[in-house]
């Protein structure tokens, strides 16, 4: 290039109006080297595509900008090499009229490649770009990047399939959309709204359907249901959306546990799934959830998003990559979904999402998530307010190396014990569990002043311990149920190989430092305050007895099964222990129709004997029904008139006396 000087020394043989000509031809061309000096029809990328030569002058512009400007963030090391292989078709610079760089796809997977990428500049949401791009700010007076509308028009795209979203080597802090103040060097550090990310990384194609529709206006009627939830879902979110995007999943999986559990961390249904993600506990093992007294992983916020995202990759796989079919799959299980698709296959019939018939819950479940994510899409085109949830951690994994009460944690943590078991509802306990995960998650700002009393307190001291000396016929069961621990935790403290211990000698054993009252969100403790909810009715307490089950306790007491089941803190299908105490709560006296007990008048004796109608059912005999109702068979022979030769039938009536205390165990 011909630099101004040489023009001048030139100027002698040239006539005299030129010289000013080619002066301003020179600065121009000098200019139009400059990002910056692109205009607003310069900004299109070029019709043809660039060979390598431009790929490499393009990347050379790019990295020159650290030379002028040393305030700037630096491009990471390698991206040259990347770029000699890039086809000429993926290459693509453009310039977006801002002082901007903008490089697609294949620059941001380059950069996404590097080992050590070091500080990465800024992200911001594509404008009107068919792909995501990458936005390099080349200059101190650009400005700030993508303003309030162009985050508004960002968020109402969606990325193709296969982008992924990137983020700043360190967080900021501050507002997402922070302008320069007068005489400073640089802007503000900012704290970027995790919402535009999670947008730009919707990849499930928008589609109308009447069932998303439907979904989507039940949302919009309960806006306080939804704040409610994604205000639970704060603690949680960052860690989810970093885990989809380490394994470039589509963003809307972050917003599942919206539809699973309303990000409840102890949600417990009647399918006997757990956690926000929903584990039923076969499931659980399958894909590596430790389960045990101590300790379920269905609900440890990191262990259960690992295991449902290793899931849904699992079945998106299985589905030939129909997202669609794989959530459907997540929810009634990848066999009901293939069965639905071979029935429709026989019958010439599509084999999408929308053309199966699955169980209605699973019908309802995708377009659930979808509608959601229509919501978080455009929220404000349905009149809804997303709060604010930085795009930064929440809490940070604490290596704590052993077993600690959760109480002293708290202690130490300088929280509140209720906040500790919703960080780390993982805990069934008063205490982690003995044989891990020792760790906990913590708020970051205080993990540091955690770890500092931590180190102060030794292994040894973290449990409070009680000499116990054995009486006679007390055994590892009864102490351990009385101290709130375990058999295998009492054998392994003492040493004890068998089950036999020695009236008069003395165990170790550990307990916990505050009164178990205290620990309101343990499972015991939650338990007990489901029980004891004030509920319309009558309350009873009913005592399990051998060969009970919930059906049949429900039905004997005009109940529903999963409304005892709701009542008791379970799942229909847990198993029942004799001696087991169960609340329920009726109405009334007065049966239906289609319940195999009728009660009626007093019976003959005195008291709390009550007489009723019972209607025998397929598989009943005399001893069950005895059994049931704490009645022999000798008495329901004589109460009915029975001969010893004859066997019940379905629909026979039976009448018994029955002693309601005994029933209910009140």
């Amino acid at each position: 290039m011909i630099s101004p000087s040489a023009v001048r020394d030139r100027a002698e043989s040239f006539p005299p109006l030129l010289i000013p000509a080619l002066m301003m031809g020179v600065l121009l061309a000098g200019c139009a080297q400059w990002p910056g000096w692109q205009s607003d029809a310069a900004a299109r990328p070029p019709a043809e595509p660039v060979g390598q030569v431009k790929r490499q002058e393009a990347a050379n512009t790019a990295l020159a900008g650290t030379e002028r400007d040393a305030r700037e963030p630096a491009f990471p090391k390698g991206l040259h090499e990347g770029l000699d292989s890039l086809p000429d078709e993926d290459f693509m610079p453009m310039w977006d009229g801002r002082f901007h760089i903008v490089y697609p796809d294949p620059i941001r997977r380059r950069l996404a490649s590097l080992p050590d990428p070091g500080p990465i500049p800024p992200l911001e949401a594509p404008l009107e770009s068919a792909s995501p791009v990458l936005e390099v700010q080349a200059g101190d007076s650009a400005g700030p990047g993508v303003d309030d509308q162009d985050r508004k028009a960002a968020g109402d795209a969606r990325p193709l399939a296969g982008t992924s979203t990137e983020t700043p080597a360190e967080p900021p802090t501050g507002t997402s959309d922070a302008t320069p103040t007068a005489g400073s060097d640089t802007a503000p550090a900012a704290v970027p709204d995790i919402w535009p990310r999670i947008r730009a990384g919707f990849r499930i194609l928008a589609q109308r359907h009447p069932r998303i529709e439907a979904e989507r206006n039940w949302y919009v009627r309960n806006p306080d249901y939804l704040q409610r939830t994604l205000e639970r879902a704060r603690p949680y979110l960052y860690l989810i959306v970093e885990a989809l995007a380490a394994r470039d999943m589509p963003m809307e999986i972050a917003l599942l546990p919206i539809v699973e559990s309303a990000f409840q961390p102890f949600a417990y249904s009647h399918g006997r799934a757990a956690g926000i993600w929903q584990f039923i506990p076969g499931t659980a093992r399958h894909y590596g959830l430790k389960l045990n007294w101590w300790y379920d992983g269905r609900r440890d916020i990191l262990e259960s998003t690992r295991a449902a995202l290793d899931y849904l990759q699992y079945l998106h796989r299985t589905f030939d990559g129909d997202w669609l079919l794989a959530l459907a799959a997540y929810n009634s299980g990848s066999g009901t979904v293939k069965k639905a698709i071979r029935k429709n296959r026989r019958r010439g019939k599509p084999t999408d999402f929308w053309s199966l018939r699955l169980p209605r819950e699973t019908r309802a479940y995708v377009p659930k998530l979808l509608a959601v994510s229509e919501i978080v899409a455009d929220p404000a085109r349905f009149g809804i307010t997303l709060n604010p949830i930085p795009d930064r951690p929440q809490l940070r994994v604490v290596d704590i190396g052993s077993q600690i009460d959760l109480a002293l944690a708290a202690e130490l943590a300088g929280l509140g014990l209720d906040d500790l078991y919703r960080y780390n509802p993982g805990f069934n306990r008063w205490a982690t569990d003995p044989s891990g995960p020792h760790r906990l998650l913590l708020p970051v700002e205080v993990a540091d002043g955690f770890l500092e009393r931590l180190a102060e307190v030794p292994p040894e001291r973290r449990i409070k311990w009680v000499r116990h000396r054995i009486r006679e016929g007390e055994t590892l069961g009864h102490l351990a149920q009385r101290y709130g621990t375990t058999v295998a935790v009492l054998k392994q403290v003492n040493g004890i190989r068998g089950h036999l211990i020695r009236t008069g000698h003395s165990l170790i054993i550990p307990v916990a430092t505050r009164d178990l009252s205290s620990y309101r969100l343990s499972q015991d403790q939650r338990l007990r305050t489901t029980r004891n909810r004030p509920r319309k009715g009558e309350r009873l307490v009913y005592t399990v007895r051998r060969g009970d089950t919930l059906w049949d306790i429900a039905r004997a007491h005009k109940v529903g099964v999963r409304q005892l089941a709701r009542w008791n803190g379970m799942a229909t299908r847990d198993l029942l222990r004799p001696g087991q105490k169960l609340v329920i709560w009726r109405q009334s006296h007065t049966e239906t129709s289609n319940s195999p007990v009728r009660w009626m008048e007093r019976g003959p004796t005195a008291g709390q004997t009550r007489r009723i109608q019972y209607t025998v059912r397929k598989g009943d005999s005399l001893a069950r029904i005895s059994q049931r109702f704490k009645v022999t068979i000798a008495q329901l022979r004589k109460w009915n008139s029975l001969p010893k030769d004859k066997y019940l039938q379905p629909g026979q009536r039976l009448t018994l006396y029955v002693d309601v205390t005994r029933q209910t165990g009140s």
